[in-house]
């Protein structure tokens, strides 16, 4: 299992962290976390006592804390307590500090908007605009990135038709999608762009979107006509889907001389649509 170790900052101290490729997870040390937020002077025993409160509640979140070995400051590796990001949340809930407090708030905002999107959907669309521009992408962009939701939507209620429910299938099926259309599995394209846990589309340029949205509809079309039932069958639609689009894909090709799939992932593309952008980057 490869893992890669690195730190990052808040507020001026350091909070280690783990990258997990094979799951495609950061873990958080928790005793580096819980220092930055209580503010103790002992968060080891914080942890300590903590632990044994949230088991007397009944909390799910101590059972779920695994143990890496990370760099302690004497330059050796010692096991650790580590946390991902989903546990670490619900750990800072239980912290009564200031520090801890703008997580909570964050969060209960979250969730209250996730409420408001499950009673109107159209709202999840507005939001996510919002959010693509204020990040820097392009209207165009944008634009193409909602409607390739709409299809992914649309492809995932076809596989639920067709008895794919499980995330670990829609996985297999994407994967699957991806490699026939792409060359790459989702994972070996995540790394030719230097991602680790981004959203593989957000990092996509116009056209590699416009493709893999080609590889999606399609699949979903050809589902339509040809109802698969189970896993195997599916991953043959899904095939079927992803090289229509690769035929479209070694066309393009042929036409610009040069390879649709690009190294570059999303602060190179926004650094060239926004100039101030990339000034800010490069500080």
């Amino acid at each position: 299992m490869k893992r890669s170790n690195s730190i990052i900052l808040f507020n001026q101290k350091q909070i280690r962290r783990v990258w997990d490729e094979e799951k495609e997870l950061w873990y958080f040390s928790v005793i580096d976390t819980i220092g930055v937020l209580s503010e103790s002077q002992d968060p080891r025993n914080y942890w300590k006592v903590l632990k044994i409160r949230l088991k007397q509640e009944g909390n799910e979140s101590v059972t779920k804390c695994n143990q890496l070995k990370m760099q302690s400051s004497d330059g050796k590796y010692y096991l650790t307590d580590v946390a991902d990001t989903e546990t670490m949340f619900r750990l800072i809930q239980s912290i009564p500090s200031p520090k801890a407090e703008p997580f909570k708030l964050w969060l209960a905002k979250v969730g209250y908007e996730r409420m408001e999107e499950m009673e109107d959907p159209e709202l999840s669309f507005d939001r996510a605009v919002k959010t693509y521009l204020q990040k820097g992408y392009s209207e165009k962009w944008v634009n193409q990135r909602i409607k390739s939701i709409e299809v992914r939507k649309d492809l995932v209620t076809e596989w639920g038709e067709r008895g794919i429910n499980e995330n670990s299938e829609y996985a297999l099926l994407t994967d699957e999608i991806t490699r026939a259309w792409a060359d790459k599995s989702v994972k070996d394209y995540k790394k030719f762009k230097g991602l680790k846990k981004e959203n593989l589309r957000d990092n996509m340029t116009n056209l590699e979107l416009a493709l893999n949205t080609l590889a999606e509809v399609s699949t979903t079309e050809i589902s339509k006509k040809k109802k698969p039932q189970g896993l195997a069958s599916n991953k043959q639609v899904a095939r079927a889907g992803g090289l229509a689009a690769k035929k479209a894909r070694i066309e393009i090709e042929k036409q610009i001389g040069e390879s649709v799939i690009t190294p570059r992932n999303a602060k190179i593309l926004m650094s060239k649509q926004n100039p101030a952008l990339s000034a800010k980057n490069k500080k």
